[in-house]
């Protein structure tokens, strides 16, 4: 089990290396080698060697020691943390972190247990242009502005059920909220559609769940947010706290639920009155489903647009930006499925990176006719 962690420590340092965390990479590097000869990292994840990939062990572990340093309780190690205003050369980190893993190794161990709580702001950049391609589609997408009832899947603290309410710089334009604090400037190569600056959405429900939501409003959810954020990378913190500015202004509500049996229950009730258009998404919640939940959520929303083609109601779409592996790297792929009277249709949109911009989108992704 020992080496398997490691070879899953290594991977997800290569992972930090490709998108720009040299300091992240060359700490799991040098984790793996001491988890390989017993040292400190061994002791943190005695009895959790086992934790599967896809849950993302070494993350968990850079989070938690994260949270240390954002806490002011590893001053030695924040010289190397920018996020905390350090300097150091990130080859220099690893006798820190160690000391500091061995001064705090119990509480680390009890943080292992905790899933990553990223709720990154940059996939907004992906979903957004993917909610303007189905509001496109939904009548008179381009003629007036486009009501839509937004429902996450593991939606964490639920910063991307506010993505209508931050400003997307693209070419001379700026879509979304223009005086949003958060500001995701060039995150597109090439357009979803023609003038997407046409369609214009007007959220009147956003609504989530997760196993394990955080309130980002609290000082505590502010805190495990951001210890997740790569420690080298502070344009990214920048974003998340501007995130949590708007989150304290714009009300969303994030159950403590499974996946499928909230969204077959919420989509059994009525959408909100004078609602065009229900749109569910998920970026990169996929994995984290057993497959029989999986087919489940896949149910519910079939089931749902079945019933919304039947009685006229408001049409459903499905967004899911979510990885695929390609050779030694992964991809995020943006889909949407929607549903007319000529049944089901699958499109892929975009690619993006795991924390979203850029997004590329594809020339053949095209506006698609919403269900009516």
């Amino acid at each position: 089990m020992t080496a398997a962690l490691a070879e899953r420590l290594r991977d997800q340092s290569t992972e930090c290396a490709r998108l720009g965390s040299p300091l992240y990479a060359g700490l799991l590097a040098r984790a793996a080698e001491d988890l390989e000869a017993g040292g400190v990292v061994a002791e943190t994840f005695a009895g959790r060697e086992d934790l599967p990939g896809r849950v993302v062990p070494g993350l968990r572990l850079l989070g938690a020691v994260h949270r240390l340093v954002l806490e002011g309780r590893a001053p030695e190690l924040a010289a190397s943390y920018p996020s905390a205003g350090g300097q150091g050369h990130p080859a220099d980190a690893w006798p820190a972190f160690r000391r500091t893993l061995a001064a705090h190794r119990d509480e680390v161990r009890a943080l292992l247990d905790r899933p990553v709580q990223t709720n990154e702001v940059g996939r907004a950049a992906a979903l957004y242009g993917g909610l303007l391609v189905a509001a496109a589609g939904a009548e008179g997408g381009f003629e007036r502005p486009v009501n839509v009832q937004l429902l996450e899947l593991g939606a964490s603290a639920g910063l991307n059920l506010r993505a209508d309410r931050f400003a997307y710089q693209v070419g001379g334009v700026t879509l979304g909220d223009p005086a949003s604090p958060v500001r995701l400037v060039g995150p597109w190569v090439g357009v979803p559609f023609r003038d997407p600056g046409r369609v214009r959405v007007r959220v009147v429900e956003r609504a989530g769940c997760d196993p394990d939501p955080v309130d980002p409003t609290t000082e505590e959810g502010r805190l495990t947010l951001a210890s997740y954020v790569w420690a080298d990378q502070v344009a990214r913190l920048a974003r998340l706290r501007a995130a949590l500015r708007v989150a304290a202004a714009v009300p969303a509500r994030v159950e403590r639920a499974g996946a499928a049996d909230w969204l077959a229950r919420v989509l059994a009730e009525p959408a909100p009155p004078g609602t065009d258009l229900t749109v569910v998404w998920h970026s990169s919640v996929w994995p984290y489903l057993e497959r029989e939940e999986r087919a489940r959520v896949e149910a519910a929303i079939a089931a749902a647009a079945g019933r919304a083609r039947r009685e006229g109601t408001a049409p459903l779409a499905r967004l899911g930006l979510e990885s695929r592996r390609v050779a030694d790297r992964y991809v995020f792929e943006l889909r949407i499925t929607g549903w007319s009277v000529a049944g089901k249709r699958h499109l892929l949109l975009a690619e993006a990176e795991g924390h979203g911009p850029p997004v590329r989108w594809w020339p053949g992704g095209s506006v698609i006719p919403a269900a009516r």
